[in-house]
Parts: structure tokens; sequence; C-alpha cells
């Protein structure tokens, strides 16, 4: 469904073409009524701050929560795996899951990127992909608890997701539970973190800059295949 597509690009880092396609994502989301009114005001306020909002603070806003904030990665497995020799193997199986279902790798966002994956899904079934989207149901509750404390309107996009693959709060592991809230603002305390444990997968070297890709396009244009090997 488009509707992932669309909440794809709302977790993506502000752009002139974002802001632009802001509009249509509104559209494909009301059109496709997978959200109920709840999740659609909370995602409204997003959509509105977006309109509204300077884009360099936007931008600003974005990095300080998603790229400077290690506990909101919204690189899933950074969550689960860290930086250990487990979440190499489970890029790589999520890889193969996209090759299998035709979907080429575009850009440097790395396979666990959680923008990534929902373009992926938007290309899936529905119900396979809230299956997919099931298996990181206790990553989703968590970025959705922070960011809610945070008062962040990035919450809503989180709390439509968790709304649509959870039906009683999952039992968080101990050390997604026990994970502490880093303080963007304290850029030693962040500098320590990031030094224990650096990202060995692939090189991100657009981390928090815009995707050049014309989003309205995204929005309706599919996947090609990949070549058969």
């Amino acid at each position: 469904m488009k509707s992932f597509k669309a909440l794809s690009a709302l977790l993506s880092y502000p752009s002139e073409e974002l802001i632009a396609a802001l509009p249509e994502i509104e559209a494909v989301l009301r059109a496709e009524g997978l959200l109920g009114p709840r999740r659609m005001q909370e995602i409204a306020r997003l959509l509105r701050e977006l309109q509204q909002g300077d884009l360099y603070d936007l931008q600003e806003r974005y990095v300080l929560l998603f790229d400077r904030s290690r506990s909101l990665s919204l690189n899933l497995f950074e969550h689960v795996h860290g930086e250990s020799r487990d979440r190499g193997g489970a890029m790589v199986d999520l890889l193969e899951t996209y090759r299998a279902g035709g979907f080429d790798l575009v850009g440097s966002e790395l396979p666990d990127h959680l923008p990534v994956l929902l373009e992926y899904l938007s290309t899936r079934p529905l119900p396979e992909a809230e299956a997919l989207l099931a298996d990181a149901s206790h990553i989703l509750v968590a970025l959705a608890d922070r960011l809610t404390r945070r008062e962040t309107a990035y919450a809503g996009v989180l709390s439509a997701l968790v709304t649509l693959v959870v039906t009683e709060p999952p039992e968080l592991p101990q050390d997604l539970a026990g994970m502490p809230d880093d303080d963007p603002e304290d850029l030693a305390a962040l500098d320590a973190v990031w030094e224990e444990a650096q990202v060995t997968f692939g090189p991100d070297p657009n981390a928090g800059c815009p995707v050049s890709r014309d989003i309205l396009a995204r929005m309706d244009a599919p996947r090609v295949p990949s070549p058969a090997q």
C-alpha cells in the first residue's frame, strides 16, 4: 500500500521535495484509510509543522532527534544488535529479502533504516507487510514511547505503525527497555557513545542529508525488479 511509502517519506530528512509532496502524502493516507482518525490527527500535527516550519530549523531538529540521539536511531538493528557481528548478518538477510521481492536499495541508507523498510513494505501485499513490520514491533514500541516523551510530532508516525501491528504491548528485551534516553545537546556524551560503537557494515556518507530523489515521483513510481542473476 502507498501508505507505507507515505509514512516512509514523513520519516525522511526534511527537504524542499518533501515539503512540496506533503499534500499528496496526506491525500494518500486519507484515501487508503489504513490509519484511524486518532492516528491521522496525530500525523496531521507533523504535516502542519513541516508545512509551516522553516526548512533549516526542521532539518536541525531532525538531526538532533534521529542522527545525534542513538536511542532514537531509525536504523532498527542498532537497537537490538548494536555494532556486533549479528547486526551485519541480520542486514545481509534483510538485503536478501529485499532482492527476493525485486526491491533494489537506492542511495546510501543502510538496509535496516526504517524509511527503507517502509518503502519496501509498500511494494508487498498488506498481510505480508504487516507480518514483516510486526517482527520489529518491540523496537517500534520503544521508539514511539521515546518520541512521545520528547513531545515531538514524529511520535505520531511511530504510534501509527505500532497500531497497525500491535494488539497488546510486547514485553521489551531488557537491553531495549533499559536503554536511557541520550541528550542530543550533550555533545561530549554523544561522542563517547558513538566512539564505543561505530557502524562497520558499510559507509553512509550522506547520513543526515537529503536524499536526491523526487519524492512526488516516488509516490507513484513502482520499483523496477532486479534482473535475474
